[in-house]
């Protein structure tokens, strides 16, 4: 018999926390996310998307009172409110290898919504911005850059088996900055042909971001941020200055200035890619928490240059401005830096989503492999309603030419 409870009391959030350490105690893969920042997702009190939502988890037992698996599900109202149908989401699921166990976890998060008026539910998925702990890993099965899921392979036929179905995929691909005798690779000489075009154009200009000057660049990427992908996902949570400062404050320890860059045209901001050392190159040290024995290993690995991966988290194109070459003048900039930091060896771009054809043919000039696919599953509540895949959705309110 197994029993599935709400997590209230502080021992049911250890163990919310903790099972996952124990059910990848034995895989080299998996790197521990810092305990307080999943801690975070769930606290109203640091985690602004409480504001128009709401989020429970459960843990579940079995009849020798042993966790074996855990879940949350969360409803965001602005994203259910741009869908066809009231949508709820499911996350930080993990479970053992029992078919039963998952189901029942499934089923818990089913009827939760269903009872809050869901008649869908994505998931995997985080309650917040969908750079960290969104989708499932189905391919590139490694150690994971700092924010993207890593699972267990077979969630993948527990997940498709109870009935969810693929909204749509999300790739990450790979650049090798450096080879293996430590040479660097030359940025492509295609690009480098369009960069000089385009920097031949009166009033093109390229600056990397400074924090002393930070309000102006936060500003700047809300602008370029949300007049761009208002385009491209109706479900998209638009940016706000003063929750975006606050996560760069927080993330200041880490934040390297000169790999987040953007375009101007006569001094309008068009262009933007923020990039982050991979913080998850140190916590593979830490085992989730920050002590202060953790924190002067943090120092240490930070100083002695252990992070050699920087991720691609966000960026856009001004919608008036995509295929104009900006995108390969941004990332020859970037790439001009990282000729410079020499323990950078290999640039993440990730995620982009199977809808955004644009960004995927700029990573393949680029010469990013693809190596990792996640994928965001929805499964239909109410199954009179029709599943439509996301690219299917976004090509139905494209304007007919």
């Amino acid at each position: 018999m197994m029993i599935i409870s709400e997590v209230k009391t502080e021992k049911d959030r250890k163990e919310f926390i903790d099972f996952p350490k124990w059910l990848y105690r034995n895989d080299p893969d998996w790197i521990c996310p810092l305990d307080d920042e999943i801690e975070r997702i769930f606290d109203p009190s640091r985690n602004h998307s409480f504001e128009h939502g709401v989020a429970t988890r459960w843990i579940l037992r079995d009849d020798e009172n042993r966790i074996i698996g855990r879940v949350a599900a969360f409803i965001d109202r602005r994203r259910s409110a741009a869908n066809k149908q009231p949508t709820g989401g499911l996350g930080f699921f993990e479970v053992i290898e029992d078919r039963d166990a998952a189901f029942l976890l499934f089923d818990t998060v089913k009827q939760w919504l269903s009872a809050q008026g869901m008649e869908a539910m994505d998931g995997p998925i985080n309650f917040g911005e969908n750079d960290s702990y969104w989708g499932l890993l189905v391919e590139g099965f490694m150690q994971q850059s700092y924010g993207m899921p890593y699972n267990k392979r077979y969630y993948k036929e527990f997940f498709e088996s109870y009935g969810f179905l693929n909204y749509f995929e999300q790739y990450s691909h790979h650049k090798e900055v450096r080879g293996p005798k430590n040479e660097f690779v030359t940025f492509p000489e295609r690009m480098v042909k369009i960069v000089e075009r385009i920097s031949q154009r009166p009033g093109y200009s390229f600056r990397h971001f400074e924090f002393r000057n930070s309000q102006k660049y936060i500003n700047d990427i809300c602008e370029i941020y949300n007049s761009t992908w208002t385009q491209l996902k109706e479900d998209f949570t638009p940016l706000n200055p003063d929750i975006l400062n606050e996560s760069l404050q927080k993330a200041k320890i880490i934040i390297d200035e000169e790999i987040i860059w953007f375009a101007y045209l006569n001094d309008k901001p068009i262009g933007f890619f923020i990039l982050y050392p991979d913080l998850n190159q140190i916590l593979r040290h830490l085992d989730g928490r920050m002590n202060f024995l953790n924190k002067l290993k943090f120092l240490y690995y930070k100083y002695t240059k252990e992070i050699s991966r920087v991720r691609a988290v966000v960026g856009g194109v001004h919608y008036a401005y995509q295929n104009s070459g900006v995108e390969s003048a941004i990332f020859f900039m970037i790439y001009k830096i990282f000729k410079q930091k020499t323990w950078v060896k290999e640039l993440e771009l990730s995620w982009v989503g199977d809808y955004n054809p644009k960004m995927l043919a700029i990573y393949k000039a680029l010469g990013a492999i693809k190596v990792k696919t996640h994928v965001t599953y929805r499964y239909m509540i109410n199954d009179k309603l029709p599943f439509r895949r996301y690219m299917d959705e976004i090509t139905d309110k494209q304007p007919v030419k």
